[in-house]
């Protein structure tokens, strides 16, 4: 059955007044025209069509061993991110089981099969792993962080990595040895220092060029790491980087001792020059992807002061912030949030999704993320669907709102 939706449409190449045509059977785009069509659901003048968007760094908390499931699990992890317009997700591997091999990522897959949208796995790399024998993406932690999948010493990660050449590694940029030097400092902040993840970068970025990998860098936070990537990037280095929501909007200016438990996460956050240079390195075409790291913790853990913040249910309503505060073009943010992802996870989508998510295109996922733009909203412990129960965005006052959602050509609801 065929079904068309209409209104403002933008991509990353452009904005215009259009139809799009889907087919409910195939959940694949049949057709995308200028001009709109009345015998389609029309969206008014306060809305924007986006191509779905995709989150791809996110913690949903379950494996095969269920202890971490009271924090979140594939479904609650969903009901979040439909919840925030986000039809795709991709799944960190530092569980209690990590995902390191055939039969252990085999196992975590299975559990993805109930989740009402489709997810993407990382494989983890750690001590003495080797690749597996599919295609999938990798994601090390350079050093200690939530888990017990890290390297302690530089050695001994590249003694790993060099079998892994020619794949699709994400890099956590924090160097061990400095954070051991500064484990006594007295505020996280200090525990994390900026140089941590400056170093880690130029250590990473030595092996994305050595071994040919197809690198990424997640959760990117400082100014002068980010001139390393920059400058990496003109070199021709296979390096994308990720940003997340609150290194955009939150700085150490804003710490206070009341909400300094709820905004600790890692890399923590920066000063206000790391913030703005994120900003700009977004407007500039740097940054490549919005990306969470959704973190769910309970309240009792974040109180007692664990580190990560759970963010997926606000997603959509960050876009919003981003197009009318931030001032980021409206086809920038479907570079970073759609397209860009979109290509992330392409090499491991199944079938179903034809040519691939993130773009409005025939032949692609009928998959939309629609915003209202005129429409602002208070957002409200009440609203949350991750099993954290908690956002540092409670109280807060977004610009825009989200209108609907489709995923595969049916508009979906978070439950």
């Amino acid at each position: 059955m065929m079904e068309k939706i209409a209104g403002k449409i933008v991509t990353h190449e452009k904005e215009f007044l259009g139809t799009i045509e889907f087919d409910e059977s195939t959940g694949l785009i049949t057709q995308v025209k200028e001009g709109i069509d009345p015998s389609a659901r029309v969206f008014s003048d306060d809305c924007v069509i986006f191509p779905g968007f995709v989150d791809i760094h996110i913690h949903a908390r379950e494996d095969v061993s269920g202890k971490h499931t009271y924090k979140e699990d594939f479904l609650s992890a969903s009901a979040a991110a439909i919840n925030g317009g986000v039809i795709h997700v991709a799944d960190m591997p530092n569980n209690p089981v990590p995902p390191i091999d055939d039969e252990s990522y085999s196992a975590k897959q299975a559990l993805t099969k109930k989740a009402p949208i489709h997810i993407t796995l990382y494989a983890g790399i750690g001590p003495h792993t080797k690749p597996l024998t599919k295609k999938v993406p990798y994601k090390v932690f350079m050093g200690p962080s939530i888990g017990e999948l890290f390297f302690h010493d530089n050695p001994s990660l590249e003694e790993v990595i060099q079998h892994y050449h020619d794949q699709d590694v994400s890099f956590h940029c924090e160097d061990p040895e400095i954070l051991i030097a500064n484990k006594d400092q007295p505020t996280h902040e200090q525990r994390r220092p900026n140089e941590a993840e400056t170093v880690a970068t130029d250590f990473a970025l030595y092996l994305i060029e050595k071994y040919n990998l197809k690198g990424k860098l997640c959760h990117y936070s400082t100014k002068d790491g980010l001139s390393k990537i920059i400058a990496a990037k003109k070199r021709g280095v296979k390096v994308t980087c990720e940003v997340t929501p609150t290194h955009l909007m939150f700085d150490t200016d804003m710490l206070t001792e009341t909400n300094h438990k709820w905004f600790q996460m890692n890399p923590p956050l920066r000063g206000r020059e790391d913030r703005e240079a994120m900003v700009k390195g977004i407007l500039d075409g740097h940054i490549d992807y919005l990306a969470t790291d959704h973190a769910p913790h309970s309240i009792e853990e974040k109180q007692k002061g664990t580190s990560g913040i759970s963010q997926l249910d606000t997603y959509g309503l960050f876009v919003t912030y981003m197009i009318l505060k931030l001032n980021i073009p409206m086809t920038m943010i479907a570079k970073i949030c759609s397209k860009n992802p979109g290509e992330f996870v392409a090499p491991y989508l199944p079938k179903q999704f034809g040519k691939g998510v993130g773009i409005i295109n025939e032949g692609y996922a009928a998959n939309f993320s629609i915003l209202n733009l005129k429409k602002p909203v208070e957002f409200k412990k009440s609203m949350i669907k991750s099993k954290s129960g908690w956002s540092p965005f409670e109280g807060f006052q977004f610009p825009g709102s989200i209108e609907a959602v489709y995923y595969l050509g049916k508009e979906i609801h978070a439950k």
